[in-house]
């Protein structure tokens, strides 16, 4: 054997000790991290839109979560609005309702203003899965029905009942009828104000949008 072959087993020899302990030390913490994420889940799990949103669900009115502010883009409000979704556009008034269709289908009607504005439908825990403008607005309200699979064609028969014929139109005076994915979800309702001066118009569009369930 070499000197230098010699030299570095003797090195290997030397440090496998500092070696194994550093190992295990990282295992160690590795696992306690492992431990600690699983055990934070349940709390985690309750922080989601959904459950800060669960209070909502019997208001039958949209609370607002974000709101553009009196004093102008970007200054300083003493006194802002007592909403909390976080990064939010400064531009932009939220609203937002919590659902659940075990009772029945879910109504939602928002008043067609002068601002621009959307209704964007959420399942838990899935992401959106319909949205819609201002522009679908009939009548000056725009009117969606949401509703399980199983619910919708009772609505459609019920109609059909009603009407005396064999088949129901797919909307009923302008009702826009979207089936939901799952049972639970919430509703979000975004208003823009283009100008400081319609911050208050854009709130109170988002605070007027009513979310009630109906029980067929």
């Amino acid at each position: 054997m070499t000197p230098r072959a010699r030299a570095v087993l003797d090195s290997l020899g030397r440090n496998a000790g500092k070696l194994a302990l550093a190992t295990t030390i990282g295992l160690v913490l590795a696992a306690m991290t492992h431990i600690a994420a699983i055990l934070m889940l349940p709390w985690l799990a309750r922080q989601d839109a959904q459950a800060r949103l669960a209070p909502t669900a019997t208001s039958e009115t949209a609370v607002l979560v974000a709101a553009p502010r009196d004093a102008g883009f970007g200054v300083l409000d003493p006194s802002p609005p007592a909403t909390w979704l976080p990064h939010h556009d400064p531009a932009m008034a939220v609203g937002a309702c919590a659902y659940d269709l075990a009772e029945g289908p879910l109504r939602v009607s928002a008043p067609d203003g002068p601002l621009f504005q959307t209704v964007s439908l959420h399942a838990r825990g899935a992401g959106a899965y319909y949205a819609v403008t201002d522009r679908a607005a009939v009548r000056g309200r725009l009117e969606l029905v949401v509703a399980t699979r199983e619910q919708l064609d009772d609505l459609v028969a019920r109609d059909a009942d009603v009407d005396g014929t064999d088949e129901a139109p797919a909307d009923g005076f302008g009702d826009l009828r979207v089936v939901a994915p799952s049972r639970e979800g919430f509703v979000l309702v975004r208003t823009l104000a283009g100008f400081p001066s319609e911050a208050g118009l854009a709130r109170a569009l988002v605070e007027s949008v009513s979310c009630t369930i109906e029980p067929l």
